[in-house]
């Protein structure tokens, strides 16, 4: 047996022997008891996020803050990779890049000082402290807690798993193979990893607590003052998205990682800024005025050229410009600043409001607003793109000037102003589809907000613009549908389509890309006619 000096005896005294082992058996032990130190604070920190709504978990503060630096590229490009999906994208981004942290912060601690190790725990905590601390509604005394807690317990698991054992003649015997060092070890990852379960269990029990379905299972909404028309025969086109888009299939796109919880019974918009008098409402002040009814499209400015970030709902809600007369707009205003309980903000011209029918919605699709879409009041506004006027969670609604507010956005390279772009898209067929010859429905959808759509024409490969048929129209605040029959012969085919809208403005072939104020340019899908 080799010879183990003093001072190797001393290294050996700082660490458990399984931890000591050469090789990979002792990193990936290392590395196994850093994960699960890391997950135990975890679990920790969000039974702290549970005892109060103001908390959070460290994760969600640190990924707020991603989102919120994120260059404007990186956002488009998520988009573009995830769709609908990219918050969880996000979190399993982040989820992976503390995992292998954990790891390296066990390797370090378990194998070479457990001081280090937990060195490492404490710059993570500094950085959930420092992510709380800058939350966009502004930083309470306790936010920090969650982290510094998590990181607390987290430190001691790693120093308890690094604790070398009492009987000196085992710590000297490192270089051994120890059964009993095997199962000590083994023990002491699966008691930490069934608490983190544990702990994480109660964390998402507590904070179910401050869950608003509850609050809105038990609203009715109101019969409206003023009802929707009815929607026109021939509205819907052959071979053309569904003209009402289900709630379930609602795109979402916001900055919220987590949907924010707001019963309305405590609920409250707060009118305010260059405003003659402020107006504080709750839920039932809000419904106690008259209620409209509209069929609006909403468009996400990251919406690329044929794409699905746009859907068609019936929105039920209190007119914009009613409220913000009955609060008086003084003339210097020139913005609308609508502001979420997540600190988020929108911010669009008041000369928008020009009779469209712009709405602080409580409704849509016949039911109150879905959790995820905004419950209980957003704004509605037809013709600006969402990231602009479509507030969630919706808690003040602020008169002020463009020179003096940039809207979220802003600073990140977006327009302040923001008018939806003419757009068309192919939805029959889809790109490479393999459809057989003869006659074959094309269709599709068309949208000009507010303005309204007069027609659409097509183009197969090079041959000239041909017109199609036009679906009736809901009205000039909603997508129009269209179809037109080809008869298609066999081989590789493209299919362009443009529209024109009621002022006789034609469909721009320029492409562009969404930064900074939407997409433009044809939509454009190749099909394979196969032979007969």
């Amino acid at each position: 047996m080799p010879v183990m000096t003093s001072t190797d005896a001393r290294d050996v005294e700082l660490r458990s022997p399984v931890f000591a082992r050469p090789g990979w058996v002792g990193i990936v032990a290392a590395a196994s008891g850093g994960l699960s130190a890391a997950a135990v604070g975890l679990g920790a920190g969000e039974v702290v996020a549970g005892l109060s709504s103001s908390l959070r978990s460290p994760i969600l503060d640190v990924g707020d803050r991603v989102v919120d630096r994120v260059p404007s590229w990186a956002k488009d490009l998520a988009i573009d990779w995830f769709g609908t999906n990219d918050k969880i994208a996000l979190l399993v981004g982040i989820a992976m890049l503390l995992a292998l942290y954990a790891a390296a912060v066990g390797v370090v601690g378990l194998r070479r000082s457990r001081r280090f190790g937990i060195a490492g725990i404490a710059l993570f905590g500094v950085l959930g402290t420092l992510a709380s601390l800058g939350a966009r509604t502004g930083a309470e005394l306790q936010s920090p807690l969650p982290s510094i807690v998590g990181s607390v317990v987290a430190a001691a698991a790693l120093w308890w798993l690094g604790r070398p054992p009492a009987d000196r003649s085992r710590r000297l015997s490192a270089t051994v193979r120890h059964p009993s060092e095997r199962r000590r070890f083994l023990a002491q990852t699966g008691v930490l990893t069934v608490s983190a379960a544990v702990l994480g269990s109660v964390g998402r029990k507590l904070e179910a607590r401050f869950s608003a379905a509850d609050s809105r299972a038990a609203i009715t909404l109101p019969r409206p003052d003023v009802p929707a028309p009815a929607v026109p025969a021939g509205a819907q086109a052959e071979g053309a998205a569904s003209l009402f888009t289900p709630n379930a299939t609602f795109y979402r796109i916001d900055t919220a990682l987590t949907v924010p919880q707001v019963p309305a019974e405590g609920w409250e918009l707060r009118i305010r800024g260059l405003v003659d008098r402020e107006l504080r409402l709750s839920y039932n002040d809000l419904l106690s005025r008259s209620v409209e009814e509209h069929d609006i499209t909403l468009t996400c400015v990251s919406n690329t050229i044929g794409g699905d970030l746009i859907g068609n709902a019936r929105w039920i809600g209190v007119r914009l410009d009613d409220l913000l007369a009955e609060a008086g707009i003084d003339p210097s205003a020139d913005q609308i600043v609508g502001r979420s309980v997540d600190g988020y903000t929108c911010g669009f011209p008041v000369a928008a409001l020009d009779g469209r029918n712009a709405l602080v919605a409580v409704g849509m699709n016949g039911e109150p607003l879905p959790l995820e879409h905004g419950f209980p009041a957003r704004l509605i506004v037809p013709g600006i793109y969402g990231y602009a006027s479509a507030t969630k969670w919706l808690t003040e609604i602020e008169l002020t000037t463009f020179d003096d507010f940039d809207h979220y956005w802003v600073p990140r390279g977006y327009a302040a102003q923001a008018p939806i772009k003419m757009q068309s898209r192919i939805d029959r067929p889809r790109g490479l589809d393999r459809i057989p010859p003869g006659p074959f429905v094309i269709g599709g959808v068309a949208w000009a907000q507010p303005t309204g759509i007069d027609r659409v024409e097509v183009k197969i490969d090079d041959g000239d613009w041909l017109t199609t048929e036009m679906a009736a129209e809901v009205n000039g605040s909603t997508w129009r549908q269209w179809s037109t029959t080809w008869d298609a012969v066999p081989g590789r085919h493209s299919i362009e389509v443009r529209a024109i809208d009621k002022n006789g403005a034609i469909q721009t072939a320029d492409r562009s890309e969404p930064l900074p104020d939407g997409a433009s340019g044809h939509h454009t899908v190749v099909v394979l006619v196969d032979e007969s």
